[in-house]
């Protein structure tokens, strides 16, 4: 606790601001004189539950700043994030501590989008979310004008972000299309500003107080749409996280069969099976001879199912094999583990 009474953190991430206060005394000798006296006043960063459970108090990403123009943009009520020992919470707010960005790679479901909105509620930073697919163009970010005429100018996200502050969270960074990356270089460099060209060449500093999360999956096919960072792009990004699923093969986390009983109502033997079956998918899925390995809300789809009644073989054809592949090989390969571990 020492170092959070050096920052001034009171409890659930309260920060102590002193105020100064002149009052007239009288001396000893009768002459007037001014004292200042310093009252002390609670700020709360945030009111999450989850404040003390990540060793983050060390680290003040806004200190003496508050998001009051944009409060409804602070995220609230996030669920904790579990992990079996990687500290994926503490080493993003380091990352952002130190070097304003980051990124983070790896499958989807192994909860990049979760981490980032419970990371923002933790250190009462808004979040300005992109998805970065084929769709998203740098009028949609930058902005654009509106109407006849060059009147009505309405900011885009990463404009707005500049402005304002907070974290610009970029998902699926690596389906961006190279145009819209190569106007966000300037931005994450030294440089450190945006050059609006459609808006008489107006210059946008990034806000003090701005951080950038990259989350992107791995390149590769069964992600289509994916491609390599170009080179300049991705060596603006100081620090990478790969994240993983908590269980693969004979590996079964009992945190992850917890997580399924709780949020499918199924019981515990049915919930230790499909985990049996969906760390297999992910194994063979690693070793490339599955196109796809099952994210936990996955395998909790299947739960809620067989927790309704449905036979679970029955229940995994609903769910688990139809989203796997359309291929009949590759579904035929799901059915031969389910098999295995259900029969």
């Amino acid at each position: 606790m020492a170092d959070q009474k050096a920052l001034g953190y009171g409890r659930q991430g309260k920060r102590e601001h002193g105020i100064g206060k002149v009052q007239e005394v009288m001396s000893t000798k009768g002459r007037k004189g001014k004292i200042t006296v310093h009252l002390s006043k609670q700020r709360v960063i945030t009111t999450s539950p989850l404040y003390y459970k990540y060793e983050i108090q060390k680290y003040d990403l806004h200190p003496g700043y508050y998001f009051d123009d944009i409060a409804n943009m602070l995220p609230s009520g996030v669920p904790e994030y579990i992990d079996d020992g990687q500290q994926y919470v503490e080493r993003i707010v380091r990352a952002m501590y130190h070097f304003k960005q980051c990124a983070l790679i790896g499958p989807s479901g192994t909860g990049k989008t979760h981490i980032i909105y419970l990371v923002a509620e933790l250190t009462g930073l808004p979040v300005w979310e992109v998805n970065c697919g084929l769709q998203t163009s740098s009028y949609d970010l930058i902005g654009r004008f509106v109407g006849l005429g060059k009147e009505n100018w309405i900011d885009g996200q990463v404009t707005l972000w500049l402005r304002h502050g907070g974290i610009l969270y970029l998902d699926e960074a690596n389906m961006m299309k190279q145009d819209v990356a190569t106007r966000l270089n300037p931005i994450l460099d030294t440089r450190g500003h945006l050059v609006i060209t459609e808006k008489d060449n107006e210059i946008v500093p990034r806000h003090k107080f701005g951080y950038c999360v990259l989350a992107m999956n791995p390149f590769s096919a069964e992600f289509s749409g994916t491609k390599k960072l170009n080179a300049a792009f991705r060596r603006r990004m100081s620090v990478w996280l790969n994240f993983t699923y908590q269980s693969i093969g004979e590996n079964l986390s009992d945190r992850e069969k917890d997580l399924i009983v709780k949020r499918s109502g199924a019981s515990e033997e049915i919930a230790y099976s499909i985990l049996r079956v969906g760390a297999e998918m992910r194994k063979q899925y690693q070793e490339g001879d599955l196109p796809y390995g099952p994210s936990p809300g996955d395998l909790i789809n299947w739960a809620v199912l067989c927790n309704d009644g449905v036979e679970p073989i029955k229940a995994a054809e609903e769910t688990l094999i139809a989203l796997t592949s359309d291929n009949h090989e590759v579904q035929e390969e799901v059915r031969r583990i389910i098999e295995n571990v259900f029969e």
